[in-house]
Protein backbone atom coordinates (compact mmCIF):
# COMPACT_ATOMS: atom_id res chain seq x y z
CA UNK A 1 0.00 0.00 0.00
CA UNK A 2 0.97 3.66 -0.27
CA UNK A 3 1.83 5.57 2.88
CA UNK A 4 3.57 8.78 3.95
CA UNK A 5 6.72 7.77 5.80
CA UNK A 6 9.29 9.60 7.92
CA UNK A 7 12.95 9.38 6.89
CA UNK A 8 14.44 12.16 8.99
CA UNK A 9 14.03 15.87 9.50
CA UNK A 10 12.09 17.46 6.61
CA UNK A 11 12.08 14.15 4.73
CA UNK A 12 8.56 12.76 4.27
CA UNK A 13 8.05 10.35 1.35
CA UNK A 14 5.12 8.62 -0.27
CA UNK A 15 6.37 5.01 -0.22
CA UNK A 16 5.08 1.54 -0.93
CA UNK A 17 4.95 -0.34 2.38
CA UNK A 18 3.53 -3.65 3.57
CA UNK A 19 -0.21 -3.81 4.19
CA UNK A 20 -1.12 -3.96 7.90
CA UNK A 21 -2.20 -7.30 9.33
CA UNK A 22 -4.33 -8.41 12.28
CA UNK A 23 -1.94 -8.88 15.23
CA UNK A 24 -4.21 -9.05 18.25
CA UNK A 25 -7.66 -10.34 19.19
CA UNK A 26 -9.13 -6.81 19.43
CA UNK A 27 -7.66 -5.47 16.16
CA UNK A 28 -9.38 -4.21 13.04
CA UNK A 29 -8.06 -3.15 9.65
CA UNK A 30 -9.56 0.03 8.20
CA UNK A 31 -9.33 1.20 4.60
CA UNK A 32 -8.61 4.92 4.90
CA UNK A 33 -10.90 7.20 2.89
CA UNK A 34 -9.67 10.52 4.33
CA UNK A 35 -6.75 11.60 6.48
CA UNK A 36 -5.16 14.91 7.41
CA UNK A 37 -1.88 16.60 8.22
CA UNK A 38 -1.96 17.95 11.77
CA UNK A 39 0.10 20.73 13.32
CA UNK A 40 1.47 18.08 15.69
CA UNK A 41 2.86 16.21 12.67
CA UNK A 42 5.05 19.22 11.99
CA UNK A 43 6.90 18.60 15.26
CA UNK A 44 7.93 15.23 13.80
CA UNK A 45 8.66 16.81 10.41
CA UNK A 46 10.92 19.39 12.06
CA UNK A 47 12.69 16.75 14.15
CA UNK A 48 11.65 17.90 17.62
CA UNK A 49 9.98 14.70 18.87
CA UNK A 50 12.34 11.87 19.88
CA UNK A 51 11.71 8.22 19.13
CA UNK A 52 11.05 8.34 15.38
CA UNK A 53 12.59 5.67 13.14
CA UNK A 54 13.18 5.79 9.40
CA UNK A 55 10.19 4.36 7.56
CA UNK A 56 7.62 5.09 10.30
CA UNK A 57 4.17 5.75 8.84
CA UNK A 58 2.90 9.23 9.68
CA UNK A 59 -0.49 10.59 10.66
CA UNK A 60 -3.01 10.42 13.48
CA UNK A 61 -6.15 11.90 11.89
CA UNK A 62 -8.00 9.42 9.72
CA UNK A 63 -11.28 7.67 8.99
CA UNK A 64 -12.50 5.01 6.63
CA UNK A 65 -14.24 1.67 6.21
CA UNK A 66 -13.62 -1.45 8.26
CA UNK A 67 -12.40 -4.30 6.06
CA UNK A 68 -11.33 -6.92 8.63
CA UNK A 69 -12.14 -7.50 12.30
CA UNK A 70 -10.48 -9.82 14.81
CA UNK A 71 -12.77 -12.03 16.95
CA UNK A 72 -12.43 -9.91 20.08
CA UNK A 73 -13.76 -6.79 18.37
CA UNK A 74 -16.66 -8.35 16.44
CA UNK A 75 -19.22 -7.39 19.09
CA UNK A 76 -18.54 -3.73 18.22
CA UNK A 77 -17.46 -3.68 14.57
CA UNK A 78 -18.09 -5.49 11.33
CA UNK A 79 -16.68 -5.17 7.80
CA UNK A 80 -18.35 -2.28 6.01
CA UNK A 81 -18.70 -0.08 9.09
CA UNK A 82 -17.66 3.51 8.49
CA UNK A 83 -15.56 4.83 11.37
CA UNK A 84 -13.46 7.74 12.56
CA UNK A 85 -10.30 6.65 14.39
CA UNK A 86 -9.35 8.68 17.50
CA UNK A 87 -5.64 9.42 17.68
CA UNK A 88 -5.54 8.19 21.29
CA UNK A 89 -5.62 4.38 21.49
CA UNK A 90 -7.51 3.20 24.57
CA UNK A 91 -8.51 -0.13 26.08
CA UNK A 92 -11.65 1.13 27.85
CA UNK A 93 -11.00 -1.12 30.86
CA UNK A 94 -8.00 0.15 32.86
CA UNK A 95 -8.13 2.47 35.90
CA UNK A 96 -7.61 5.58 33.76
CA UNK A 97 -10.07 4.62 31.01
CA UNK A 98 -12.80 3.94 33.58
CA UNK A 99 -12.36 7.56 34.66
CA UNK A 100 -12.49 8.91 31.11
CA UNK A 101 -8.77 9.68 31.00
CA UNK A 102 -8.30 7.94 27.66
CA UNK A 103 -5.09 9.71 26.62
CA UNK A 104 -3.30 8.14 29.58
CA UNK A 105 -4.67 4.62 29.08
CA UNK A 106 -2.51 2.21 31.06
CA UNK A 107 -2.56 -0.63 28.53
CA UNK A 108 -2.33 0.77 24.99
CA UNK A 109 1.30 1.93 24.89
CA UNK A 110 3.26 -1.16 23.93
CA UNK A 111 6.51 0.76 24.59
CA UNK A 112 5.48 1.79 28.10
CA UNK A 113 8.98 1.33 29.52
CA UNK A 114 10.41 3.74 26.94
CA UNK A 115 7.73 6.33 27.66
CA UNK A 116 8.34 6.00 31.39
CA UNK A 117 11.99 6.96 30.89
CA UNK A 118 10.93 10.15 29.09
CA UNK A 119 7.88 11.14 31.15
CA UNK A 120 8.30 9.40 34.51
CA UNK A 121 5.17 7.32 33.86
CA UNK A 122 3.86 5.96 30.54
CA UNK A 123 0.93 7.49 28.70
CA UNK A 124 -1.40 6.02 26.06
CA UNK A 125 -0.43 4.70 22.67
CA UNK A 126 -0.92 7.15 19.82
CA UNK A 127 -1.07 6.56 16.09
CA UNK A 128 1.89 7.70 14.01
CA UNK A 129 3.59 9.59 16.81
CA UNK A 130 6.97 8.05 17.59
CA UNK A 131 8.04 4.98 19.52
CA UNK A 132 7.55 6.86 22.81
CA UNK A 133 3.83 6.36 22.24
CA UNK A 134 3.93 2.78 21.05
CA UNK A 135 5.44 2.99 17.58
CA UNK A 136 2.05 2.40 15.92
CA UNK A 137 1.81 3.01 12.17
CA UNK A 138 -0.21 6.10 11.38
CA UNK A 139 -3.19 6.84 9.19
CA UNK A 140 -1.63 8.77 6.30
CA UNK A 141 -1.88 5.55 4.34
CA UNK A 142 -4.30 3.43 2.34
CA UNK A 143 -4.91 1.11 5.32
CA UNK A 144 -4.38 1.26 9.07
CA UNK A 145 -4.32 -1.38 11.78
CA UNK A 146 -6.39 -0.25 14.77
CA UNK A 147 -5.52 -1.88 18.13
CA UNK A 148 -8.31 -2.05 20.74
CA UNK A 149 -10.59 -1.38 17.79
CA UNK A 150 -13.76 -2.27 19.69
CA UNK A 151 -13.22 0.88 21.79
CA UNK A 152 -10.90 2.99 19.61
CA UNK A 153 -13.42 4.11 17.01
CA UNK A 154 -16.34 6.46 16.43
CA UNK A 155 -19.21 5.16 14.30
CA UNK A 156 -19.76 7.56 11.39
CA UNK A 157 -23.34 8.33 10.35
CA UNK A 158 -24.01 7.93 6.64
CA UNK A 159 -25.72 11.33 6.53
CA UNK A 160 -22.45 13.21 7.10
CA UNK A 161 -19.45 13.57 4.78
CA UNK A 162 -15.87 12.61 5.57
CA UNK A 163 -15.00 16.29 5.77
CA UNK A 164 -17.66 16.88 8.43
CA UNK A 165 -16.47 13.93 10.52
CA UNK A 166 -12.72 13.55 10.01
CA UNK A 167 -11.67 16.06 12.65
CA UNK A 168 -13.44 14.12 15.39
CA UNK A 169 -10.20 12.11 15.29
CA UNK A 170 -8.20 14.90 16.93
CA UNK A 171 -8.38 18.64 16.34
CA UNK A 172 -12.09 19.20 17.02
CA UNK A 173 -12.16 17.44 20.41
CA UNK A 174 -8.72 18.89 21.16
CA UNK A 175 -9.97 22.44 20.70
CA UNK A 176 -13.15 21.58 22.60
CA UNK A 177 -11.30 20.04 25.55
CA UNK A 178 -8.99 23.06 25.68
CA UNK A 179 -12.01 25.31 26.17
CA UNK A 180 -14.04 23.01 28.44
CA UNK A 181 -11.22 22.55 30.94
CA UNK A 182 -11.07 26.34 31.43
CA UNK A 183 -14.46 26.30 33.15
CA UNK A 184 -15.67 29.27 31.09
CA UNK A 185 -18.16 31.67 32.68
CA UNK A 186 -20.29 34.23 30.86
CA UNK A 187 -18.19 37.13 32.21
CA UNK A 188 -14.90 35.67 30.96
CA UNK A 189 -12.51 36.88 28.33
CA UNK A 190 -10.79 33.90 26.68
CA UNK A 191 -7.51 34.59 24.84
CA UNK A 192 -6.23 31.97 22.41
CA UNK A 193 -2.57 32.02 21.40
CA UNK A 194 -2.24 30.34 17.98
CA UNK A 195 -5.00 30.42 15.35
CA UNK A 196 -4.08 27.21 13.58
CA UNK A 197 -6.65 24.42 13.27
CA UNK A 198 -6.76 23.57 17.00
CA UNK A 199 -6.91 27.26 17.89
CA UNK A 200 -9.78 27.74 15.44
CA UNK A 201 -11.83 25.00 17.10
CA UNK A 202 -10.91 26.29 20.57
CA UNK A 203 -12.21 29.73 19.54
CA UNK A 204 -15.53 28.32 18.36
CA UNK A 205 -15.79 26.17 21.47
CA UNK A 206 -15.23 29.19 23.72
CA UNK A 207 -17.94 31.10 21.85
CA UNK A 208 -20.38 28.18 22.13
CA UNK A 209 -19.59 27.80 25.82
CA UNK A 210 -20.62 31.40 26.44
CA UNK A 211 -17.44 33.47 26.86
CA UNK A 212 -18.06 37.24 26.96
CA UNK A 213 -15.31 37.83 24.42
CA UNK A 214 -12.70 35.70 22.68
CA UNK A 215 -9.32 36.99 21.48
CA UNK A 216 -7.09 35.28 18.88
CA UNK A 217 -3.33 35.97 18.74
CA UNK A 218 -1.45 35.01 15.56
CA UNK A 219 0.38 36.65 12.68
CA UNK A 220 -0.96 34.78 9.62
CA UNK A 221 -3.66 36.84 7.87
CA UNK A 222 -5.71 33.85 6.69
CA UNK A 223 -5.80 32.41 10.20
CA UNK A 224 -6.74 35.74 11.77
CA UNK A 225 -9.52 36.24 9.21
CA UNK A 226 -10.81 32.73 9.97
CA UNK A 227 -10.70 33.45 13.69
CA UNK A 228 -12.62 36.70 13.23
CA UNK A 229 -15.26 34.84 11.19
CA UNK A 230 -15.65 32.49 14.17
CA UNK A 231 -16.34 35.33 16.60
CA UNK A 232 -12.87 36.24 17.86
CA UNK A 233 -11.15 39.61 18.12
CA UNK A 234 -7.89 39.19 16.15
CA UNK A 235 -4.50 40.44 17.33
CA UNK A 236 -1.64 40.34 14.80
CA UNK A 237 1.44 40.11 17.01
CA UNK A 238 3.67 41.05 14.06
CA UNK A 239 2.21 44.56 13.86
CA UNK A 240 0.83 45.39 17.32
CA UNK A 241 1.69 44.84 20.98
CA UNK A 242 -0.15 41.86 22.39
CA UNK A 243 0.08 43.26 25.91
CA UNK A 244 -1.24 46.70 24.99
CA UNK A 245 -4.10 45.34 22.91
CA UNK A 246 -5.13 42.82 25.58
CA UNK A 247 -4.97 45.54 28.24
CA UNK A 248 -7.28 47.67 26.08
CA UNK A 249 -9.75 44.79 25.75
CA UNK A 250 -9.72 43.79 29.44
CA UNK A 251 -9.46 47.13 31.21
CA UNK A 252 -5.83 46.45 32.10
CA UNK A 253 -6.68 43.32 34.11
CA UNK A 254 -5.89 40.57 31.62
CA UNK A 255 -8.02 37.65 30.37
CA UNK A 256 -9.46 35.29 32.96
CA UNK A 257 -8.86 32.28 30.73
CA UNK A 258 -6.03 31.59 28.25
CA UNK A 259 -5.29 28.80 25.77
CA UNK A 260 -1.83 27.89 24.47
CA UNK A 261 -2.59 26.35 21.07
CA UNK A 262 1.00 26.94 19.89
CA UNK A 263 3.13 24.43 21.76
CA UNK A 264 6.79 23.70 21.35
CA UNK A 265 7.52 25.58 18.11
CA UNK A 266 6.62 29.18 18.92
CA UNK A 267 7.67 31.31 15.92
CA UNK A 268 8.58 34.86 16.93
CA UNK A 269 11.43 37.21 16.09
CA UNK A 270 13.02 40.10 17.93
CA UNK A 271 12.28 38.70 21.39
CA UNK A 272 15.15 37.92 23.73
CA UNK A 273 13.58 34.72 25.02
CA UNK A 274 13.08 33.44 21.47
CA UNK A 275 16.74 34.03 20.62
CA UNK A 276 17.69 32.28 23.88
CA UNK A 277 15.53 29.25 22.98
CA UNK A 278 17.00 28.94 19.50
CA UNK A 279 20.55 29.18 20.85
CA UNK A 280 19.88 26.42 23.39
CA UNK A 281 18.22 24.26 20.72
CA UNK A 282 21.28 24.64 18.52
CA UNK A 283 23.49 23.05 21.19
CA UNK A 284 20.82 20.48 22.15
CA UNK A 285 20.40 21.98 25.62
CA UNK A 286 16.67 22.55 25.18
CA UNK A 287 14.02 20.93 23.00
CA UNK A 288 10.98 23.25 23.10
CA UNK A 289 10.41 26.95 22.39
CA UNK A 290 7.90 28.26 24.89
CA UNK A 291 7.53 31.97 24.08
CA UNK A 292 3.72 31.77 23.88
CA UNK A 293 3.45 30.03 27.25
CA UNK A 294 5.72 32.57 28.95
CA UNK A 295 3.67 35.43 27.53
CA UNK A 296 0.44 33.80 28.71
CA UNK A 297 1.75 33.42 32.27
CA UNK A 298 2.54 37.14 32.40
CA UNK A 299 -0.70 38.34 30.78
CA UNK A 300 -3.33 36.07 32.36
CA UNK A 301 -5.39 37.69 35.12
CA UNK A 302 -4.42 36.68 38.69
CA UNK A 303 -6.37 33.57 39.79
CA UNK A 304 -6.95 32.80 36.10
CA UNK A 305 -6.70 29.50 34.26
CA UNK A 306 -4.38 28.37 31.46
CA UNK A 307 -5.25 25.45 29.19
CA UNK A 308 -2.47 23.89 27.09
CA UNK A 309 -3.54 21.77 24.10
CA UNK A 310 -0.37 22.75 22.23
CA UNK A 311 2.10 19.84 22.22
CA UNK A 312 5.31 20.00 24.22
CA UNK A 313 7.80 17.21 23.76
CA UNK A 314 10.66 17.62 26.19
CA UNK A 315 12.39 20.38 28.12
CA UNK A 316 11.68 24.10 28.30
CA UNK A 317 13.59 26.80 30.13
CA UNK A 318 12.80 30.16 31.76
CA UNK A 319 9.20 29.40 32.69
CA UNK A 320 8.24 32.26 35.07
CA UNK A 321 7.34 30.08 38.05
CA UNK A 322 7.30 33.09 40.37
CA UNK A 323 4.51 34.69 38.35
CA UNK A 324 2.69 31.36 37.99
CA UNK A 325 2.71 30.66 41.72
CA UNK A 326 2.18 34.13 43.11
CA UNK A 327 -0.69 34.92 40.73
CA UNK A 328 -2.48 31.73 41.78
CA UNK A 329 -2.82 30.43 38.23
CA UNK A 330 -4.42 27.07 37.47
CA UNK A 331 -2.85 25.12 34.59
CA UNK A 332 -4.69 22.33 32.73
CA UNK A 333 -2.82 20.24 30.16
CA UNK A 334 -2.87 16.91 28.39
CA UNK A 335 -3.32 15.00 25.19
CA UNK A 336 -7.00 14.84 24.31
CA UNK A 337 -9.38 12.30 25.87
CA UNK A 338 -11.07 12.08 22.46
CA UNK A 339 -13.81 9.60 23.34
CA UNK A 340 -14.93 11.77 26.27
CA UNK A 341 -16.18 14.42 23.84
CA UNK A 342 -17.17 12.71 20.59
CA UNK A 343 -20.83 11.91 21.37
CA UNK A 344 -21.56 15.54 22.24
CA UNK A 345 -19.58 16.91 19.29
CA UNK A 346 -21.20 14.51 16.83
CA UNK A 347 -24.63 15.73 17.97
CA UNK A 348 -23.53 19.34 17.55
CA UNK A 349 -22.37 18.61 13.99
CA UNK A 350 -25.61 16.83 13.14
CA UNK A 351 -27.65 19.70 14.59
CA UNK A 352 -25.65 22.32 12.66
CA UNK A 353 -24.07 24.02 15.70
CA UNK A 354 -20.63 23.11 14.33
CA UNK A 355 -19.46 22.76 10.74
CA UNK A 356 -15.84 21.57 10.94
CA UNK A 357 -15.31 21.89 7.18
CA UNK A 358 -14.56 25.63 7.43
CA UNK A 359 -10.96 24.93 8.39
CA UNK A 360 -10.11 22.91 5.23
CA UNK A 361 -8.06 24.86 2.68
CA UNK A 362 -6.39 22.06 0.70
CA UNK A 363 -7.64 18.64 -0.48
CA UNK A 364 -5.20 16.42 -2.38
CA UNK A 365 -4.02 12.91 -3.19
CA UNK A 366 -1.77 11.08 -0.74
CA UNK A 367 1.11 11.39 -3.22
CA UNK A 368 0.99 15.17 -2.80
CA UNK A 369 1.54 14.81 0.94
CA UNK A 370 5.31 15.48 1.07
CA UNK A 371 4.94 18.80 -0.78
CA UNK A 372 1.95 19.77 1.34
CA UNK A 373 3.90 19.14 4.53
CA UNK A 374 6.22 21.94 3.40
CA UNK A 375 3.33 24.16 2.33
CA UNK A 376 1.59 23.69 5.66
CA UNK A 377 4.76 24.17 7.72
CA UNK A 378 5.68 27.37 5.84
CA UNK A 379 2.07 28.66 5.89
CA UNK A 380 2.14 29.19 2.13
CA UNK A 381 -0.76 29.34 -0.32
CA UNK A 382 -3.20 30.25 2.46
CA UNK A 383 -2.77 26.76 3.91
CA UNK A 384 -4.59 26.20 7.22
CA UNK A 385 -5.62 22.54 7.01
CA UNK A 386 -4.77 19.75 4.56
CA UNK A 387 -7.01 16.74 3.89
CA UNK A 388 -5.56 13.84 1.90
CA UNK A 389 -7.48 11.19 -0.02
CA UNK A 390 -5.67 7.83 -0.15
Amino acid sequence: MRALTWHGKHDIRCDEVADPQIEDDRDAIVEVTSCAICGSDLHLYDGFVPGMQSGDVMGHECMGEVVEVAPGARHALKPGDRVVIPFTIFCGECWQCRRGNYSVCERSNRNASVAAKAFGRPTAGLFGYSHLTGGYAGGQAEYIRVPFADTTHVKAPSTLSDEQLLFLSDILPTGWQAAVQLGIEETDTVAVWGAGPVGQFAIRAAVLLGARQVIAIDRVPERLDMAAAGGAIPIDFAVESVMERIDDLTGGKGPEKCIDAVGLEAHVSGHLDSMYDRAKQAVMAESDRAHALREIVYLVRPAGTISIPGVYGGLVDKIPMGALMNKGITVRTGQTHVARWTDDLLCRIEEGQLDPTFVITHVADLADGPDLYRTFRDKKDGCVKVVLKP
